[in-house]
């Protein structure tokens, strides 16, 4: 099993490929990958076999911002139509004990016409595989989650993670529904963020309502959108104007102000949201005052990529932060994620965790 499985949006392939090579290399890992342009996913292949599962340990997948889910895996190919769950039950003798299975595709238009046929095969892989004790009957956590990655009815990526260091969706997706009266799409992006960077055992703590936010680039409300459901109470900043229901509910003050010039009175806001069109570096710069100020206790933003380089990019941003937060001593927790309702962007979260008070006193 020599070959880290990595998911991705189709067309971030090559994102995707900047960045495990990246990562394994920091943790002294060698390889070449193997990517193709629209395909979903990539592959790196280990000189090492045993190297696959150790990335899939020691590389923090919170770190990956490209990829959607991982696995350590092997490749089954032109496996007899008549028994492709005895050729997948004999590849995964030696797997470890996982806790559940997880059938999937790339998340493209050829891996969308697979998704009949892996829900129709789940199950007899499934008893299979727990008759020879692959798979659980019932799950159980912090257990190895098995992945069967179908490109064509007769090949298929075979592997496993490890639910401390994976996502929890299938395909590393977050599905979630438009709400019939949100302002515009651009809602789900936050929905998706709250969902994916703040964990739930967390959310009650952290995400609550009476909460003060401020939310800039509000026009015309898909995110303040959000906040607003959640019970807070939102600045929405933008020039533009904002949704006539949001401004009704009580919970929403427009100040039209440029984003990039606006600074609360008093340092009592809980949450920033910010999804302005801009360069990556200009709202990374915004967002680090914001931090280093203590205006606000958590940041949620977005960085508008560029068409090429977009790996370099991001991460020339997430330096910019932790360099100058080290810098002024501030304690922080730092996440990004091309997450499956962006588009060309990241999303980013910081939690600043604490401010020394010399810093703005």
């Amino acid at each position: 099993m020599s070959s880290v499985v990595i998911y991705c949006r189709s067309g971030f392939e090559n994102d995707a490929a900047a960045e495990i090579t990246f990562h394994a290399a920091e943790q002294g890992f060698a390889g070449y990958v193997k990517a193709k342009p629209n395909t979903g996913y990539v592959i790196y292949e280990c000189f090492e076999a045993q190297h696959s599962d150790e990335i899939i340990k020691k590389v923090d997948f919170k770190n990956m911002v490209f990829a959607r889910q991982w696995f350590a895996g092997t490749l089954l190919e032109n496996m007899p139509v008549e028994d492709r769950v005895g050729e997948i039950v004999t590849a995964a003798v030696d797997f470890p004990l996982c806790s559940e299975l997880r059938v999937e595709t790339p998340d493209t238009n050829e891996g969308k016409e697979l998704l009949t046929f892996c829900k129709k095969i789940s199950t007899p892989l499934k008893k299979a595989l727990e008759k020879q004790n692959t798979v659980l009957r019932e799950p159980k956590a912090n257990r190895p989650v098995m992945h069967i990655m179908f490109l064509t009815n007769n090949t298929a990526y075979v592997g496993h993670s490890y639910s401390y260091n994976n996502s929890p969706f299938f395909m590393g997706i977050l599905r979630l529904r438009m709400p019939s009266d949100g302002p515009s799409r651009s809602t789900l992006k936050l929905d998706e963020a709250f969902n994916v960077f703040i964990p739930p055992n967390e959310v009650e703590a952290r995400v609550q309502a009476g909460m003060r936010s401020v939310d800039l680039g509000a026009c015309p409300g898909g995110w303040t959108y959000q906040l607003v459901r959640r019970g807070m109470f939102v600045s929405a900043i933008d020039n533009g104007p904002m949704n006539d229901d949001l401004m009704q509910t009580g919970q929403v003050k427009h100040f039209r102000v440029d984003g990039f010039k606006y600074r609360p009175e008093k340092r009592n806001i809980t949450w920033l949201v910010c999804d302005m069109v801009e360069k990556p570096t200009k709202v990374t710069s915004l967002m680090i005052d914001w931090a280093v100020n203590a205006y606000a206790k958590e940041l949620i933003f977005n960085l508008k990529l560029p068409m090429k380089k977009r790996f370099d990019s991001v991460y020339e941003c997430l330096t910019m932060i932790k360099e100058e937060l080290n810098k002024y001593g501030i304690s922080y927790e730092l996440q990004a994620k091309h997450l499956y309702h962006d588009r060309e962007e990241v999303t980013v979260h910081l939690n600043v965790t604490k401010v020394p008070q010399s810093l703005y006193s």
